[in-house]
């Protein structure tokens, strides 16, 4: 139930182990469609910065989305003329679908992409993906509203990206603060369990990754950023905020209904081994009890408020029983979902037949209170019954909290691997990603023998081959004057 102990969950974030030279640490894709006058100089230019100030071995990949003019002839040429350069082509368009066609073929630990126009300065490039190789983070996002930022944009463009940050912040609860910035950066390991949660192929891409992975509390670093609009862009803002709009509901509903497997790409706690030997200690407890106390304070609420209104109707026995039970299946389905971290339909009719028998105990203790009070007096006041039901409301409180973490939810896994997971599994987007819209051959046919970075699937919890025994070692750094030939990336 708690994501630091789910067999899904991705290892401990480290440092990159050491790579042979020549194997490439960084992957940057730049996502074009019809660009066939900027690819060629923002091409030459990333990659004179990248000889200049990137300590390790990098390749740019060329995504070309289904262009119609003389992009790949400029883009073979490109990759003809510079070894550090590939190019690959998708028959649909689609920058998210680029995204996921790349970064899932790629072999680089390291995956980022920017935009053609490089209106981000590049100077923010090696602080963008240096916490992801030192293992600090699993993405990283470059930000145009950071304070630290320099941004040079028009009124209109301005405020749409603000209102749309604020949008995200409002319906999905995002922390981040600016989604939609063309300068990203995500570990590999991460992305083989991430993509495959990521449903949209456009615009919206960038966005619904990264609350994704915000929720299920991957570390995202951001990065302050120089950017200056680019006044002929070819993004048509309208038709993208609407299909981002449609992206926020679609997200905040499966978000809602709890149909997003999110404990498959979770971290542990700490990053430090002594924080996953500790023994004895109730994981979790201290966002339970801050979760089931909110719960309980709404709960309590909606009790009064339904007791107030059967009241009217009935007695105080009666009111008290329908008022109870029917913020008992509340409160069980509220505890369910936001203290215990239940996803799913699985299990609920169970959970709420458990929530009944806790709903009897606090019944009793309630009806017995009332009894008492009746006895003591023939005619109670309506406060009198008020406060006496809210001391035995306190009361049954702790014990339904025991109850509720010891036998309603309890956290099985933590002493049978095998439990079946509380949640769903079934995979958030089962629709098969268009029967292989492009080539799924690896573009990159170079075998790299010694290099520990290999391209077979792995499970979520281990390294990608298992061959990282020492996560200490420092990434070796390829300089241009090295002796090591740069074909051999």
């Amino acid at each position: 139930m708690r994501t630091d102990s789910s067999p899904g969950t991705l290892p401990a974030r480290e440092h990159l182990p050491a790579a042979p030279a020549g194997t490439p640490v960084l992957d940057v894709v730049i996502p074009v469609y019809n660009e066939e006058k900027d690819l060629q100089p923002c091409v030459r230019r990333l990659h004179e910065h990248l000889e200049r100030t990137f300590p390790y071995a990098f390749r740019i990949t060329i995504a070309d989305n289904a262009s119609t003019d003389t992009t790949p002839q400029v883009a073979g040429r490109l990759a003809a003329e510079i070894p550090e350069v590939s190019t690959f082509r998708l028959e649909q368009k689609g920058r998210g679908r680029a995204l996921r066609a790349v970064w899932s073929a790629s072999d680089a630990p390291v995956l980022a992409y920017m935009d053609v126009d490089l209106s981000t300065d590049l100077n923010a490039l090696l602080p963008l993906v240096a916490p992801l190789i030192s293992g600090h983070s699993d993405l990283a996002i470059g930000s145009r509203l950071a304070r630290s930022s320099r941004v040079v944009r028009g009124p209109k463009r301005e405020f749409i990206s603000r209102a749309y940050n604020l949008i995200l912040r409002g319906s999905l609860q995002a922390r981040f603060s600016d989604a939609q910035c063309g300068f990203k950066a995500i570990r590999r390991d991460v992305a083989q369990v991430l993509l495959p949660l990521v449903e949209d192929t456009g615009w919206f891409f960038d966005t619904e990754m990264l609350v994704l992975a915000e929720r299920a509390g991957l570390r995202i670093h951001e990065v302050p950023v120089d950017w200056v609009d680019d006044p002929d862009s070819t993004v048509h803002i309208v038709r993208t905020a609407t299909d981002d709009l449609k992206g926020v509901w679609r997200v905040g509903r499966a978000l809602a209904t709890g149909s997003l497997p999110l404990d498959r790409i979770a971290r542990p706690f700490g990053d430090d081994p002594r924080d996953r030997d500790l023994k004895d200690v109730p994981k979790g407890l201290a966002r339970q009890l801050v979760g089931f106390c909110v719960v309980g304070a709404l709960s309590t609420l909606f009790y009064l408020l339904l007791y107030s209104g059967f009241r009217l109707l009935t007695g105080s026995q009666m009111a008290n029983a329908l008022a109870l039970l029917v913020s008992a299946v509340a409160n069980t389905a509220a505890n369910r979902r936001l203290t215990f971290g239940v996803r799913g339909s699985g299990g609920a009719v169970r959970h709420q037949a458990q929530g009944l028998v806790v709903f009897g105990i606090g019944l009793a203790l309630t009806s017995g209170s009332l009894a008492a009070l009746n006895a003591a007096t023939s005619e109670p006041a309506h406060s009198t019954e008020l406060a006496v039901l809210v001391a035995a409301n306190l009361a049954a409180t702790v014990l339904r909290f025991l109850l509720f973490r010891a036998w309603v939810f309890p956290d099985r896994r933590e002493d049978d691997p095998a439990a079946p997971a509380p949640y769903d599994t079934t995979p958030y987007n089962t629709t098969p990603y268009d029967a292989a819209p492009y080539d799924t051959t690896p573009y990159n046919t170079t075998p790299y023998d010694a290099a520990p970075y290999g391209t077979a699937p792995f499970r979520a919890g281990e390294a990608a081959d298992g061959t990282w025994p020492d996560a200490t070692l420092q990434l070796l750094p390829v300089r241009p004057h090295d002796s090591d030939s740069r074909d051999l990336r």
